[in-house]
């Protein structure tokens, strides 16, 4: 079967086009419900489709993970529950535009860039997959850990004025994220001898306890505040808006592409990066990052959505997932007798052009299901607070409960969302925090294997760092991160600027 009739198979089979667009839908509203991820949605249908034949359960599977990952994105902007950790960029400038009235103009301009983000993820992944995987396969373990490292000191600087408080806020998730069983030495880390902890914290419960619990705690204090009313005029962006912003889109589009095919890495390191880079680009917003920025929407979310694309790029050439739901689709590719990886692509290449056309065509359906009730959903935020705090309760409940079935995941999101309340109280940022627990397990198994690798010697590790020209660029990016928040930073570029 040549290249053309697989792309053509799911647009003419009407049971595919449907399943295809049925995952859509169905993704995109459970990616909006905190705590009930794509990955958890993914997992259970894989019990429930591995009697099917290949083609209808990739389908639908295609589906929810595209639309999942847009859906993250509603919650984020009007309630400043990111639905999913790629959304918790968006949140940052989503939830003051739907602050101001402006929540149909957010979730417009979003699902437009989505979509030109999740395009171009897939023709990277149609055109240079073999590429862009040699250069996935070139990361180091030290690279990995320098990645992370990285990423939590991106979100630490954007999301305060004060570095060390965003430093503290991911040491701290990166400790808490430490909960539970050593998985190399079966050891006891951090659960002072209580049995309950060795299982650890779930990052779901934490998520929706610091962003949900501990918002409503805050709008406790603006209670009798009527609520925001929203103007809902021109839902679709126009193209002269979409045109003035296509540039950074496309730029990002990259960064989440190349960061995506990057394993076990995803969308959320993807939209933090893009976010920084949109902060540095940018030069005279119209209105403050962190205020309503539309730039600040349109680079997490085309990042994000084109690291669905670069995620696959790993999981079908060399057969290593990217992120969590391509490390499941390779379990589903498996039960049905297939071998993801360069076998695959040489073998059996009317899979991956079907894959191809698949994602193309859940993009186009989540652009088309993107686009219909913002008027009901944004009908969320001019809920009166009496009304609107019980519902962010209630679905942050719902939400932890959920994840494990479990009462203890409910009692830890209330914990941590009391914590966050008292954070946001003394300016320390929440962002880190959950970033730094989601990536605290690729730290410390990365660390380890850096150090294992290097003689278990810091010397011979930071020897090959500088000599890397990757890892190079990659411990300059920290160390530069540190200098410019430095008071010698400001004082040096201060005076090249009088000069």
């Amino acid at each position: 079967m040549d290249a053309v009739n697989a792309l053509l198979i799911p647009i003419f089979d009407l049971q595919l086009l449907g399943l295809i667009a049925l995952g859509t839908f169905a993704g995109i509203y459970v990616g909006a419900i905190p705590g009930l991820s794509v990955t958890m949605a993914v997992s259970i249908l894989i019990s429930f489709t591995f009697t099917w034949e290949v083609y209808p359960a990739l389908a639908l599977m295609i589906g929810i993970y595209m639309g999942g990952v847009y859906g993250g994105s509603r919650t984020a902007i009007l309630l400043n529950i990111p639905g999913a950790p790629s959304a918790i960029a968006t949140a940052l400038d989503g939830f003051p535009m739907a602050q101001q009235g402006k929540a149909g103009e957010a979730i417009g301009i979003v699902t437009v860039v989505s979509f030109i983000g999740g395009f171009i993820g897939i023709f990277a992944l149609a055109l240079f997959a073999p590429s862009l995987a040699d250069f996935a396969i070139r990361f180091q373990p030290r690279d990995y850990f320098l990645l992370g490292v990285l990423g939590i000191l991106l979100v630490g600087s954007l999301s305060g004025e004060s570095l060390v408080k965003g430093i503290f806020s991911g040491a701290l998730g990166i400790a808490i994220g430490s909960v539970g069983m050593d998985p190399l030495t079966f050891t006891e880390r951090f659960t002072f001898e209580i049995s309950g902890l060795r299982a650890g914290v779930s990052f779901v419960a934490v998520m929706i306890g610091m962003f949900g619990i501990s918002e409503g705690l805050m709008q406790l204090h603006t209670v009798n505040t009527a609520a925001v009313k929203q103007t809902i005029g021109r839902i679709v962006p126009s193209w002269a808006q979409v045109r003035k912003h296509l540039p950074l889109g496309l730029q990002t589009s990259s960064i989440g592409t190349v960061i995506g095919a990057l394993p076990g890495t995803g969308g959320d390191i993807a939209a933090l990066m893009a976010y920084d880079h949109a902060k540095r680009v940018t030069k005279n917003p119209e209105v403050p990052f962190g205020k309503g920025a539309i730039e600040g929407l349109v680079a997490p979310e085309t990042a994000n959505n084109a690291a669905v694309g670069g995620a696959f790029i790993p999981m079908l050439t060399l057969g290593i997932p990217g992120d969590a739901v391509t490390a499941i689709m390779i379990g589903a590719l498996f039960i049905h007798g297939l071998n993801p990886g360069p076998l695959l692509m040489t073998s059996q290449p009317d899979m991956f052009w079907f894959i191809v056309s698949s994602l193309m065509l859940a993009n186009c359906f989540m652009l088309i299901f993107g686009l219909t009730g913002i008027r009901l959903f944004v009908k969320i935020v001019e809920l009166p607070r009496t009304v609107l705090l019980p519902v962010i309760l209630l679905l942050s409940i719902v939400g932890a409960y959920a994840v494990n079935n479990s009462l203890t995941d409910v009692y830890w999101m209330l914990g941590f969302g009391v914590f966050g309340y008292f954070m946001k109280l003394y300016g320390y940022p929440l962002g880190p925090v959950i970033l730094g627990v989601i990536l605290s397990r690729l730290l410390d198994d990365n660390w380890r294997r850096a150090i294992i690798s290097d003689q278990e010697s810091l010397w011979m590790l930071l020897k090959g760092t500088l000599a890397s020209p990757l890892s190079l660029v990659l411990f300059a990016a920290v160390i530069l991160i540190f200098l410019s928040k430095t008071p010698l930073w400001g004082l040096v570029f201060r005076r090249k600027t009088a000069a």
